[in-house]
């Protein structure tokens, strides 16, 4: 039987038990028997794997790989995650390099020795890195199963620590988090930009998330949203912007089946 994560309530108070709980709750769902099976059979056979094609013929070694990137849901467009291994990352051409979600070239870099021409070994520690990546993210999958807003909180807790370390200049990290999905919605609701938001060129999008970080949080510099302090602030207000949307949008419900009974009696 899976372990089900436990999140009792929405909001802060839920953010504040999930947080309390994590490292039990995310230690229980490791053990757990599809975990432990998955985990380890990609521990055992990763070594075998020396192309791309080997990566993507081996189904459950290549749902750990997808996983530890949170891109489990290509697990069957086996042609589309071969052409990423196979392009490489050293080209600017190679595909990886041109997709928009900056997923894939962070699994196109892990699994880079996997591309024609280079050594087709696995790094020494390799298997440990992708298990406990995948780990973390399935957790985060099934906490998302019972609240999306937890889980895409516990994305920003991870990623934006992480995209320090990615991306060197202020506008690489701003478009780092641009091409990073679940970031991205984290940080557009935080900083309230409006829907229409994301068909603005790219460079004017950095521009005004830049401008609306000052405004919310007194920094126009990703790193400084990263601190702790400042992360938690981000964190809260995700949260706070989340559930106003959500009963905005419970109101608007409201209101329509209220028109609708009052127009169905005339």
């Amino acid at each position: 039987m899976s372990f089900a994560p436990v999140i009792p309530m929405t909001g802060l108070a839920g953010w504040a038990f999930l947080d309390r709980t994590r490292e039990r709750q995310e230690d229980s769902f490791a053990q757990s028997p599809s975990i432990a099976r998955v985990t380890q059979t990609f521990t055992d056979r990763i070594g075998k794997i020396e192309t791309a094609e080997d990566l993507v013929g081996d189904r459950q070694v290549l749902q750990v790989a997808l996983g530890a990137f949170g891109l489990q849901d290509d697990l069957d467009s086996r042609a589309f995650i071969r052409r990423i291994l196979e392009d490489g990352v050293e080209d600017r051409a190679a595909l990886a390099n041109r997709l928009t979600d900056k997923r894939y070239l962070a699994f196109a870099t892990a699994f880079a020795h996997l591309a024609p021409g280079a050594t087709g070994s696995a790094p020494d520690d390799l298997a440990d890195r992708i298990v406990q990546q995948f780990k973390t993210r399935s957790f985060e999958v099934a906490v998302g199963e019972q609240d999306q807003t937890m889980r895409l909180a516990m994305t920003l807790d991870r990623e934006l620590p992480q995209l320090l370390s990615q991306y060197q200049g202020a506008t690489a990290r701003w478009l780092g988090a641009l091409g990073n999905p679940p970031l991205r919605e984290v940080l557009e609701t935080a900083l309230g930009l409006p829907r229409e938001f994301g068909a603005l060129d790219v460079d004017e999008q950095v521009k005004r998330m830049r401008a609306a970080a000052q405004r919310q949080f007194g920094t126009s510099e990703i790193e400084d949203l990263a601190e702790p302090g400042k992360l938690e602030e981000v964190t809260r207000r995700f949260l706070i912007m989340s559930d106003l949307k959500a009963s905005q949008s419970a109101m608007t419900g409201a209101a329509t089946a209220l028109t609708l009974l009052q127009n169905m009696r005339r």
